[in-house]
C-alpha cells in the first residue's frame, strides 16, 4: 500500500526538527510500515520508525518514533504488551490467524462440548515462563531469510523455540466457537501462536480472528489517535509526545 494524495496536502517543506513519540490507533488491513510511510509522506517528516510491529490484521496501539526519537526504538520495543482478541475454536490455519488457509477442522460437537472452565484451564496452562515456537508465517529470519518467504514456497524449516513470559491469559467471553480474551505478555510473543496452542490443549484446534493492542509499557490505547484523524490534521505537533514527556513516562515505571 503506497501513500496517497487522498491523505491530505503535504506541507511545503520537510520537517527535520520534529522529534518525539506519536501514539497511533492502527486500523486493520495495513502493515506497520504502511502507517510509517503514510505519516512520513503526509507530513514530510524525514525520520519515522515504529516501536513494535503489528500484523496487518491487528489493530490498536502502534508507537511511531519521529526524528531523534528513532534512536530510542529499543527502549520502546522492550516493554511488555497487553492485547484483547478473539480466537475461533475448531479451525486451524497455516498462519494461525484468519488470513491463512484452513488446514484442519474439528467436529462441531466437540467444540460445542467445551465449557468456560475448559477454556480457562487451557489459558492458565499457557501462562508463566514458556518456550514458544515462532510460526512459519512470520518475519523472523532463519538462515538470513524471513520465514514467511519460505512459507510462501511451501517450505517448513526447523525453528528454535524462544523464551517468552505470559503474565495473564484471561477468558473474557465464550460464545462458541469464538472465545474473547485478554493477554499480557513479554515482547516478541506471538499471540496467534498462543491461540493455536490453546486449541491444541483443548483438542479441537483454534486460530486468531481478531487482535487489538491496548497497551505497551506505560503507553495506553486511550491516548492514541486514529490514523485517519492524524492524516486529516493540518499538523502533527499537537499529537506528538516530546522526548521529555517520554523520559517522564519511563520514570513512572522505574526505567
Amino acid at each position: 500500500m503506497h501513500p496517497s494524495r487522498q491523505d491530505g496536502p503535504r506541507p511545503p517543506t520537510a520537517r527535520e526538527d520534529l522529534a518525539g513519540l506519536l501514539l497511533v490507533d492502527k486500523p486493520g488491513g495495513m502493515t506497520s510500515h504502511d502507517v510509517v510511510a503514510r505519516i512520513r509522506w503526509r507530513f514530510r517528516v524525514k525520520k519515522v520508525g515504529h516501536g513494535g510491529t503489528l500484523d496487518p490484521m491487528a489493530t490498536g496501539l502502534l508507537i511511531l518514533l519521529l526524528g531523534r526519537a528513532t534512536k530510542l526504538s529499543n527502549r520502546v520495543m522492550g516493554h511488555d504488551k497487553v492485547y484483547e482478541g478473539t480466537l475461533r475454536l475448531g479451525v486451524e490455519t497455516d498462519s494461525q490467524d484468519a488470513e491463512g488457509e484452513v488446514t484442519a477442522t474439528a467436529a462441531p460437537d466437540a467444540v460445542a462440548a467445551l465449557s468456560e472452565a475448559d477454556v480457562r484451564r487451557a489459558f492458565a496452562g499457557l501462562t508463566g515462563d514458556l518456550l514458544q515456537l515462532p510460526p512459519m508465517v512470520s518475519a523472523k529470519k532463519v538462515g538470513g531469510v524471513r520465514l514467511y518467504k519460505l512459507a510462501r514456497k511451501g517450505q517448513t524449516v526447523e525453528r528454535e523455540a524462544r523464551p517468552i513470559h505470559v503474565e495473564r491469559f484471561e477468558l473474557l467471553r465464550l460464545a462458541s466457537p469464538d472465545a474473547d480474551f485478554r493477554v499480557a505478555c513479554s515482547k516478541g510473543t506471538y499471540v496467534r501462536t498462543l491461540a493455536y496452542d490453546a486449541g491444541q490443549a483443548l483438542g479441537v484446534g483454534a486460530h486468531l480472528t481478531r487482535l487489538r493492542r491496548t497497551q505497551a509499557g506505560p503507553f495506553k490505547l486511550e491516548a492514541a489517535t486514529p490514523l485517519a484523524t492524524l492524516l486529516a490534521a493540518d499538523s502533527l505537533e499537537p499529537y506528538v509526545m516530546p522526548l521529555a514527556a517520554f523520559a517522564a513516562k519511563l520514570q513512572e515505571i522505574g526505567e
